[in-house]
């Protein structure tokens, strides 16, 4: 019986790919948006980083394409300029609670990728406290493990 679970869990997930998963995108393009206006100015290194982390993830690039995707993040920061904003961008990304572990942490480590480009400010740590809370994801535990060096 798990294996014919397995396989309709996977057509599921395939058809939400190619129909574009909404729930999904906003709530990597608000978590990118909360952390790149955390400090006040938005730097084209960190849009560029959260345009490129969106189309990385393999469920998005088949449902968005890049233009798609620079409007849902233009519209997140947008948003994200204003305290109301901010809460509705949280929202989205709360929407995304009851997926799957990895899609969560994804759209974590996009956001924690956006925040390091000189360095996480203080500012941008808080921002990622809140997404942390909002997608039921260990905070510490993904910092910890994307800066740990692999070892050879």
């Amino acid at each position: 019986m798990s294996l014919v679970a397995d396989f309709l869990t996977r057509v599921a997930r395939a058809v939400t790919a190619y129909a574009g998963d909404e729930t999904l995108i906003q709530g990597a393009v608000s978590a990118a948006a909360n952390v790149m206006v955390a400090d006040g100015e938005v730097a084209s290194e960190e849009f560029e980083t959260a345009l490129t982390g969106v189309l990385a993830s393999p469920i998005l690039e088949k449902g968005y394409d890049a233009l798609m995707v620079e409007e849902a993040l233009y519209e997140a920061i947008g948003r994200a300029r204003t305290r109301a904003g901010r809460a509705d961008n949280l929202r989205r990304i709360s929407a995304m609670a009851g997926r799957p572990g990895d899609q969560r942490e994804s759209v974590f480590l996009l956001a924690a990728d956006v925040a390091d480009h000189d360095g996480i400010a203080e500012i941008e740590h808080a921002a990622l406290t809140e997404i942390a809370a909002a997608l039921i994801v260990d905070r510490d535990r993904l910092l910890d493990a994307v800066a740990a060096k692999p070892t050879r």
